[in-house]
């Protein structure tokens, strides 16, 4: 049994009808498809607990969404939510646009283009796993001071900042091609700890089903 895993849960699809980039804008909240998507990760934690699980902890972003999809879980486990800022969305300076690519040609925005690797329009990768692996290891921390040895915590945060931290702790570049993040609305991807140390990373998606029907607009 791992000494602790910590859950990098991602929030549901967001109403976002004019498929805006909303980044870390505050109003947008979950759909009624993402509520469902909340709901079903609810599902998903507490047949972990009945398969004996000990999750102890759980934390959100501030923003909307992730506290939206974070409130199936607190009340299934009798869990307070944590807001964490460290967890929240990157930043974008393309953030509030609505049909990038129509954007990317207008000369203005050009000077944030010009290095896709750190990247130049937004939160440099490395500060992005940089604050979230200090949540993850406090959250690892509180959920075994909590819980008890195997204890886990449940993290709600957004797609950009989870994909990174798993490149991260999988000692890959942090570069990537967006399209490619398996990263999916309300998927789960799970750190494994053993003597502190990251032992395993797990990927699941308890709503893959919904998916097909699901706008997917990456945040940031």
């Amino acid at each position: 049994m791992p000494e602790a895993i910590v859950h990098l849960l991602r929030h549901g699809e967001v109403h976002n009808p004019d498929r805006v980039l909303y980044g870390r804008l505050p109003s947008f909240r979950l759909s009624e498809l993402g509520q469902e998507m909340a709901r079903r990760a609810a599902d998903y934690f507490s047949e972990r607990g009945k398969d004996g699980a000990t999750i102890s902890y759980l934390v959100a972003s501030p923003l909307t969404r992730a506290q939206e999809t974070a409130g199936p879980t607190a009340e299934a486990l009798g869990l307070e939510i944590v807001t964490d800022e460290r967890i929240i969305e990157a930043e974008n300076h393309f953030e509030g646009l609505s049909d990038i690519r129509s954007h990317l040609r207008e000369p203005r925005y050009w000077r944030r283009l010009y290095n896709p690797f750190r990247p130049s329009w937004g939160e440099p990768y490395a500060a992005q796993v940089a604050r979230m692996r200090d949540a993850i290891i406090d959250a690892r921390r509180q959920a075994v001071e909590r819980g008890g040895p195997g204890a886990e915590a449940v993290l709600v945060s957004h797609q950009l900042p989870i994909w990174v931290t798993r490149l991260a702790s999988e000692g890959k570049p942090l570069w990537h091609d967006p399209r490619r993040r398996q990263c999916t609305l309300a998927s789960v991807t799970s750190l494994e700890f053993d003597d502190g140390r990251l032992s395993a990373v797990r990927y699941a998606e308890p709503c893959a089903d919904l998916l097909p029907g699901a706008a997917n607009l990456p945040g940031a």
